[in-house]
């Protein structure tokens, strides 16, 4: 469908080609760059731009054999066949009308004469010129001299860049591209204009670009339109039959091995390709490897063939890359792939391993083809538990749970009921929220394994379903016996250490944590790409909650680069660990966009286990910008995805409750519900979690959480708890001056939200004191920190903007109605009487001196009452 693109600015680039057309050292300006980078679109909006008369002509091809050809028919019928006469008729012709500006689009293709007439015009500056020229081609003599001899600015013109792509494709759709399709199509089309727009009509007509929660997506192949397929065509079908063969054989096999294509397609025609623009040869280490020059170039090529053709081809790839040593996965991959469709037949093994490799990789979609032609190659348990690990991942839960179910325990032997009741118990548990079922399969498998060493992989397995289900001390009690046996099997101790890893991040033991992530790294390259982010998750979680922000930083993006369409979970699950950080060192906008990215790309009910901490991250992020609605909302996704597989989230979606309750202005209720988060935790052993509720409740202006803030102090590791403590302390006894100092340290630590809190009580603190100069210096600390977090709005911030002499539960009902609630509703919030809010609204508009409802809500609100 054709959609209206619009224009992206390249303002540097403008003003100098107006600068040489309104006056300049130059007559004009030539641009250079690449086709389909907007050179001709750029060039005529900054000559229409001014004013003057303007006449456009282009050079083509089939004129270029015509002497005078552009401007020929500017002369009419003329019979003169000396061409000074001639040029000097087209000259007269063309200045006739007072042009000023002569506009050349494509000089490359200009014939020498008119070559010759246009220098001619620069040189007496009889007109102002404009031209574009294709870079990498051919140039007529007379057109290099106009910018070699400085008639003409010449201006490269670069393909845009990331940005400028993202921003071309974006006010296009009208809405957000998700990073990880913006780097995709940045990949695929290279920053040409041209490009992006036929790949996105293309994705657009086949259905792979599609908008999810509000963020557009890429998922599959990068889709090309039939009339970009043609412009590329036309240059395809020039090339010589040889070259054409090698474009052939590298579509299937991109990058492929320099000496592989030689043997295969010969030597000299590779190397005519590589003369010829339409490949790259580069190094690859001690290797040579052989590249498109543009990746849309593979996808004209492999509309051309037919299902004859490309099984041929890849087949003939197959049986050249079997004879050579398989050095690594992307190796067994790239074999694999070529097997899948070919005219050769290929073992059970391969594709096993190459199964093994793509979810290793957390290439999903390509794990789930291996695994598929394992399964239909007569593999056993094997071959479906790799299919049942790829679709429970994509969301496909129950075509999971059917493929291992099918399987009788009674006919495996101990290794592979260790594999099956794993996989098994992992969609059950965290896929399906079956933690009944879960418990039912793990107990069989755990009664029948004998062998010490195989029964080390439930033992950890049981770890780390107990602490999903609330059970730090089972959790960590299992995973101590897997970690303290020599020799566990990796499947074991990467399972032991997220379970124990989490148990201690939740307990506060941040020290101890770090070291089951390091257990786990160890085992990394034997375990599922995906199941990598949860041990990580925990590193992270536990460097967060203790105040450790730079290190949780560090590990949140450390080696997430994910770059293959099929990688879509993996980009989102690193966007929750990003996330998690934006949300702790106060950056909610980042945080935000980080967490509804990472939502949108994990829709898939095989994630299901990850959305329950992104929606607590994504509900503090908007409770802290004061909007409630988006926080509310978020907190719902999360409830309808509770229950036992993830009760060890209840105290933080509680906090999160609280969270919400400070943003509608119900502040006692917002504390109500952080001292419930707090003893929920504490009941759990959760004593980080425990501190940051009680902590929340701090922050809405609950002093009489000291004690308990203090007493965790000793038990919680790092300094942020120790931070929370101080502040504590001091709000318990209004001390300015202490509050002051617990905002630097909050600062330094980097959590800036709980920073721009402490300074704002200390304004108030100050007020009260009657320390004006204080006061107004913390009062600016909150106000510079709130902006930091991009505007955050909490209880204490409004409370130092705004000092009012009400309670706080004048303030509270108050609030509620600048918020638009009737009284009854009000009544109902805070459960109390009508009559008690009617009183309390009669004492708030006494004291600030206002007459009804409405003129009490536009003073909080900042508005002029009527």
């Amino acid at each position: 469908m054709a959609r209206n693109w619009p224009m992206i600015e390249r303002a540097n680039e403008f003003e100098a080609i107006r600068a040489t057309l309104t006056g300049s050292d130059h007559v004009g300006a030539v641009l250079i760059g690449e086709p389909g980078v907007g050179k001709t679109t750029l060039a005529r909006r900054a000559a229409t731009a001014g004013s003057g008369n303007i006449r456009w002509v282009a050079g083509t091809e089939s004129a270029r054999s015509i002497p005078l050809g552009v401007f020929a028919h500017m002369v009419g019928v003329y019979t003169a066949h000396d061409p000074v006469t001639f040029m000097a008729a087209a000259r007269e012709a063309l200045l006739a009308d007072g042009l000023t500006i002569i506009g050349v689009d494509d000089a490359h293709l200009l014939d020498q004469l008119s070559a010759t007439l246009l220098l001619q015009l620069a040189i007496d500056k009889a007109a102002r010129i404009v031209a574009t020229v294709r870079d990498g081609v051919p140039v007529p003599d007379a057109v290099t001299t106009l910018w070699k001899d400085g008639h003409l600015l010449r201006i490269q013109l670069p393909p845009f860049t990331q940005q400028q792509s993202v921003d071309l494709v974006e006010s296009m759709l009208d809405g957000q591209l998700e990073g990880f399709t913006a780097n995709l199509m940045w990949e695929s089309s290279g920053g040409n204009a041209l490009f992006l727009r036929h790949l996105v009509e293309g994705a657009l007509e086949a259905g792979s670009l599609r908008q999810v929660n509000g963020v557009w997506q890429l998922r599959g192949r990068a889709a090309v339109t039939s009339e970009l397929a043609a412009l590329l065509e036309d240059r395809v079908e020039q090339l010589p039959e040889s070259v054409l063969r090698v474009l052939e054989l590298l579509t299937f096999c991109e990058p492929a091995d320099f000496q592989v294509m030689a043997e295969l397609a010969g030597e000299e025609a590779v190397e005519a390709a590589e003369n010829g623009g339409v490949i790259r040869v580069v190094e690859d280490g001690r290797d040579l490897v052989v590249r498109y020059t543009h990746p849309l170039f593979g996808e004209v090529i492999r509309r051309r063939l037919g299902i004859a053709t490309s099984r041929r081809l890849r087949g003939k790839l197959y049986s050249a890359l079997k004879q050579r040593r398989i050095n690594s996965a992307a190796d067994r991959i790239r074999l694999a792939e070529l097997a899948l469709d070919s005219d050769k037949s290929a073992d059970l093994e391969l594709f096993e391993s190459a199964a093994e490799d793509a979810i290793g990789l957390a290439n999903l979609p390509l794990g789930e083809r291996f695994a598929r032609a394992a399964v239909e190659r007569r593999g056993g348990v094997e071959s479906a538990d790799l299919l049942a690990r790829a679709l429970l991942w994509q969301g496909h839960r129950i075509e999971a749970e059917r493929t291992l179910a099918g399987f009788d325990a009674d006919d495996l032997d101990e290794v592979q009921l260790a594999r099956w009741g794993s996989t098994r118990v992992s969609n059950l548990l965290w896929a399906m929220g079956d933690a009944d079922k879960a418990d039912e399969v793990l107990r069989l498998v755990r009664s029948r394994i004998t062998h010490p060493k195989i029964a080390l992989i439930t033992t950890g397995l049981a770890a780390a379903c107990a602490v999903s289900e609330n059970r730090l001390g089972d959790a960590l009690r299992e995973s101590g016996q897997v970690l303290r046996a020599a020799d566990a099997p990796p499947w074991a101790v990467w399972w032991a250490a997220f379970g124990g890893g989490l148990a201690a991040a939740l307990l506060g033991r941040a020290a101890e944590a770090r070291e089951y992530a390091e257990r786990g790294r160890a085992v990394e390259p034997h375990i599922d790409g995906l199941n990598r982010f949860m041990s990580t998750h925990a590193e992270v979680l536990a460097l967060v909650l203790t105040g450790d922000l730079a290190a949780a930083g560090h590990r949140a993006t450390e080696y997430f680069g994910y770059s293959a369409p099929g990688q879509y979970l993996a980009w989102g699950m690193s966007k929750i660990l990003q996330g998690t950080v934006d949300v702790a060192y106060g950056r909610f906008v980042a945080g935000i966009d980080n967490l509804e990215q990472a939502l949108a790309a994990l829709t898939a009910e095989g994630a299901a286990a990850w959305m329950f901490p992104a929606r607590i991250r994504l509900a503090e992020a908007y409770a802290a910008l004061g909007r409630p609605v988006e926080a509310a909302e978020s907190i719902a996704e999360a409830e309808a995805r509770g229950g036992r597989h993830s009760a060890v989230y209840g105290p933080q979606l509680e906090i999160a409750r609280a969270c919400l309750a400070a943003a509608e202005g119900t502040v006692s209720a917002a504390v109500e519900r952080a001292v419930r988060a707090a003893d929920a935790a504490a009941r759990a052993g959760q004593h980080a979690v425990e501190a940051l509720a009680l902590h929340t409740a701090a922050r809405f202006g609950a002093g009489s959480v000291a004690p308990r803030l203090a007493d965790l102090a000793e038990r919680v590791d790092g300094p942020l708890v120790r931070a929370q403590a101080r502040h504590a302390v001091a709000l318990s006894r209004q001390d300015g001056a202490g509050l002051d100092a617990a905002a630097a340290d909050f600062e330094n630590l980097g959590a800036r939200l709980s920073a721009a809190d402490a300074a704002a009580q200390a304004a108030t603190a100050h007020d009260r004191a009657g320390d004006r100069r204080r006061l107004l210096e913390s009062a600016a600390h909150a106000n510079r920190l709130a902006a930091a977090c991009g505007g955050a709005s909490t209880p204490a911030l409004r409370d130092a903007a705004q000092p009012l002499p009400l309670t706080v539960r004048e303030r509270e009902i108050a609030n509620l109605v600048a918020a638009g609630l009737s009284n009854r509703q009000i009544a109902d919030r805070l459960t109390v009487s009508i009559r008690t809010v009617e009183g309390h609204l009669y004492r708030a508009c006494t004291k600030l001196d206002v007459t009804d409802r409405e003129s009490l809500a536009a003073l909080l609100r900042g508005e002029s009452a009527r």
